[in-house]
Formats: C-alpha cells, structure tokens, sequence
C-alpha cells in the first residue's frame, strides 16, 4: 500500500486512475473550480504522507479506501491548510458501526450505563476512527447532506483550543461572540424544529437530527451539509451559510 506515495516523499502527487476512481466515487468533491479540485488532490496526497490508517477487526486498508477519506477529510481545510490537523497522526477504519460502552451520572449521582452506536469519533488531541460502510456510502448520502469524515475531522477543527462547543478557534473574542451568537441562535431554532417533528408529528428536517444533541454536534452536522450539498444548505440555514463561508475561506480564522 502507497507504493507511490513512498516513492515521491517530498512532493507525493495522487495517481491519477486512483484519483478518477475517488472522484466518481464521491462526486460532491469534484463540485467545485478546478484550481479547487487540483489544491484538494493534493493536500489529500500531502495528508497522507502525514497520517496513519489502521484497519480494526479484519478491515483492510487499501490506497482507495485512505485516499477516499483522506480527499474528504482535508474538503474543510482546502482553504486553511493542514496544520489545523496536526495534532493528531492516527485514523482507525472500522469496517462498520461501533457500539461503544458509555455511563453517565445523573442529577442525583446515580451512575448510568448504556450502549452507543458510532458511526465515527473524534478524540481530542487523539486519533478518528471511522466506520468504512458509512465513509463508502458519502456519495449517494450527500443528498441528505451526510457525511461522518467531515463530521469528525470538522470536530477536530473545534477542538483546536479545547472541548468542543460549536466555535473553532477564532483570532479575536470578539468574533468568537459574533460566531455564537448565530450559531446558538440556529441551534435554538433547528432543535425547536426537530422537538416538533419528534414529539408532534411536524414535518421532518433536511438536516440530520443528531444536530439537535448539542450545539458542537450542530456545527459539525451543520458542516457536513455545508460541504456535500451547499445550495440545499444555504437554501435551509441562509444566515448560518455565510457564517461557515467566512471561516473556511480562511478570512475569520487568521
């Protein structure tokens, strides 16, 4: 595996029949300028010599499965570089969801236990693991605005300056309270929306519901549709669109 990629370590260039293979595969990615598609293969080639991928319960890492997460995976940081990665080198592919043991303690300090399904994890200052089967299906899933590598590469983003709270780092506390403002005032609005759908039978919302959980998990879910189906999300989110435009451009985040 990345045979190629060994035998250029200071300039690793993507081949191209790997590279036709993942853009048919995901076609979201080549839905953008061409100079952006050429900068995109080649931070994807430039994040690989830079990660590590390792296979769990009997996956097999091959080169189109690390460039088809990889090519996702660097979609956020086409603008801002990969240095906003850097804190990490690990990224574990499982080949399907993960049930993850979790516990929880209650206002009264009882301690809970219960079972959760991944379909991807973000680890501060840690690695990403991934199920493949929810990676493999990001090209059809872009329609519903889905998609666990930007999801989980998107937290990392927001972990930079530590826990998660729906803000990336920002150069001033006056943007970081201009950036909450909206985008607590959107996950205000969005969870109202999805109580209604869930509790009284309203109308069900484009964006996954999972996004209701927090206001962290909005931004992150918020992302994924943002990259993978932008007119239906600047259609459904208009004030929250140029907020996430601004900060992925590079221009609020230096």
């Amino acid at each position: 595996m990345f045979d190629w990629l060994r035998r250029r370590p200071s300039a690793p260039v993507v081949p191209d029949a790997l590279w036709g293979e993942v853009l048919s595969r995901f076609p979201f990615l080549s839905d953008r300028a061409e100079p952006d598609v050429a900068r995109l293969r080649e931070l994807a080639g430039q994040f690989l010599a830079t990660k590590e991928f390792h296979g769990a319960n009997g996956f097999v890492i091959t080169d189109a499965v690390a460039l088809s997460i990889a090519a996702q995976a660097v979609l956020p940081v086409l603008r801002l570089g990969l240095a906003w990665y850097d804190d990490f080198v690990g990224i574990v592919v499982h080949p399907g969801e993960v049930l993850a043991r979790r516990t929880a303690t209650d206002d009264f300090g009882v301690v809970h236990h219960y079972d959760e399904v991944l379909a991807g994890e973000a680890m501060h200052q840690g690695p990403v693991m991934l199920s493949w089967s929810d990676v493999a299906g990001a090209g059809a899933a872009a329609e519903e605005g889905y998609n666990v590598v930007i999801h989980e590469f998107v937290h990392k983003i927001d972990m930079r300056d530590g826990a998660p709270d729906g803000c990336p780092p920002l150069p001033s506390a006056a943007a970081r309270r201009r950036w909450l403002e909206t985008m607590q005032a959107e996950y205000d609005a969005f969870r109202e929306r999805v109580v209604i759908a869930e509790r009284f039978g309203g109308e069900a919302t484009w964006l996954d519901p999972y996004g209701a959980e927090s206001v962290d998990e909005f931004f992150a879910v918020a992302c994924e549709a943002f990259f993978v189906n932008r007119p239906r999300f600047e259609a459904e989110f208009p004030r929250l669109a140029p907020l996430l435009a601004g900060f992925f451009s590079g221009a609020a985040a230096s």
